[in-house]
């Protein structure tokens, strides 16, 4: 009898919110203006690899990672419309309290996911624990806009980018040695 196997999906998923959330972040952070490389990410790795990802986790019967790859997916793309829309159509401008409002839900979502991740390992604990902070700091900069306060929100999006990067690449490199070789905190329950 053949074993069905099925790839782990959550280094695909880890990567795209990773790998885009940095780009973005460096954006707030003053590195450079946000542009079409961002948007693009936004569509591609962000948004359809995280909800692909997503699909894949529903295949392995996974629903917490379902409910997070696809719910960041679909948030990619949103926030892609969020901010191109305007562009074509300017009567269609978003303001700023409107901004803090949605990331403020993207918060509260969030931080009730960071939940699901305490019996999970340490990295993904903190890669929750960090974005729920971010969406906050991005809920704060939009209610009262500050340079200060969007270049601090960015070096805390690039950390928090930077932590689901490590965990992907962990997963990744974990599974292909059949040992641990980058650590992620396992939890022996």
């Amino acid at each position: 009898m053949v074993e069905n196997k099925l790839a782990n999906p959550a280094p695909l998923g880890l990567l795209g919110f990773g790998l885009t959330t940095v780009l973005l972040n460096l954006a707030n952070a003053g590195y450079y203006g946000l542009g079409s490389m961002i948007l693009a990410m936004g569509l591609a790795y962000g948004g359809a690899a995280q909800i692909v990802a997503g699909s894949m986790e529903f295949r392995k019967g996974n629903t917490f990672g379902m409910v997070a790859f696809s719910s960041y997916g679909f948030f990619w793309w949103s926030l892609v419309l969020l901010l191109a829309i305007p562009q074509a159509f300017p009567t269609f401008a978003i303001s700023d309290n409107a901004l803090a409002a949605y990331f403020f839900m993207w918060g509260l979502f969030t931080f009730g996911m960071f939940f699901g991740t305490l019996r999970a390992n340490r990295a993904l604990q903190f890669v929750f624990a960090s974005l729920t902070i971010l969406f906050f700091l991005l809920t704060a900069n939009h209610m009262s806009p500050n340079a200060d306060l969007l270049k601090v929100t960015g070096y805390e999006g690039i950390i928090c980018g930077l932590s689901a990067v490590y965990l992907g690449i962990a997963h990744v490199l974990n599974e292909a040695y059949g040992k641990e070789v980058l650590p992620i905190g396992s939890i022996i329950l």
